[in-house]
């Protein structure tokens, strides 16, 4: 590791004060403690049409909206921390800044073990960290995985709704046009199931503030033969639903 001693992804800092940080945007009154983190778009804008958002997240692209929801007696922030490690990893900052400390993630992603049906719920248990946010939250010698806790209430919730998943690490990459089948192999053999862009990020973010995180994936498209099987991973409404109902039951267990 020598060799590249020099370069900045190995320049881990452990001071927790930047020149910019979370707690200098702006405050939220009565912010809760429970977050869900909605990688779906769609079906956040579906559920909180109408409704004025308690906050907005800012990026150049578009404000990502931060609603509230009543469930099963507790209030949630629910939150779209967008795409990529870097957009995903400021959103969990800023909800962490805000007061949240107790916050389940819920997205899709793609299989690289193949026999995973589209839906199937997966626990991720570690990520290989194949992108560069994380390595300003941890050195790059750490593993960086969920809070037990939260994949506790995660299998507790999956486990009383009678859902079948599965555990295991997932591939967190920064550039989907480079999961060569090389590189998948090669994952693989690591013992990865998923790939997608967001979890290793979340976890060092989370790891290096304090909170309990956790997350929980349903199986989209297969990347794990010569040809990609696109599967219309994105279509799966009703799944999509359905995961964030169980994010939002989960993190109530916490």
């Amino acid at each position: 590791m020598s060799q590249f001693s020099s370069h900045p992804l190995f320049e881990f800092e452990e001071s927790q004060t930047a020149v910019i940080n979370p707690p200098m945007r702006r405050k939220v009154d009565n912010f809760p403690e429970l977050a869900v983190a909605c990688w779906f778009g769609d079906v956040q804008r579906k559920r909180f049409a109408g409704q004025e958002p308690i906050y907005r997240i800012p990026f150049e692209h578009g404000d990502h909206e931060v609603h509230v929801v009543e469930h099963l007696g507790k209030r949630i922030a629910v939150f779209n921390p967008g795409v990529g490690a870097p957009a995903a990893a400021t959103s969990l900052e800023d909800i962490i800044g805000l007061g949240a400390s107790k916050i389940i993630g819920c997205g899709g992603a793609g299989i690289v073990k193949n026999g995973f049906d589209v839906g199937h719920i997966i626990v991720p248990t570690g990520a290989v960290r194949d992108e560069g946010t994380s390595h300003h939250y941890q050195p790059v010698d750490v593993a960086v995985v969920p809070h037990p806790l939260a994949v506790q209430a995660i299998d507790a919730e999956l486990l009383a709704a009678g859902v079948p998943h599965d555990k295991g690490l997932t591939w967190t990459t920064d550039a989907i046009f480079r999961e060569t089948p090389e590189k998948v192999a090669r994952r693989r053999e690591q013992g990865c199931i998923s790939v997608e862009m967001e979890a290793s990020a979340m976890f060092a973010v989370a790891m290096f503030r304090g909170a309990v995180y956790g997350q929980l994936l349903y199986a989209g498209d297969d990347v794990s033969a010569q040809t990609w099987d696109h599967r219309h991973w994105e279509k799966q409404t009703s799944v999509r639903e359905r995961v964030l109902e169980l994010a939002l039951n989960a993190v109530c267990r916490l």
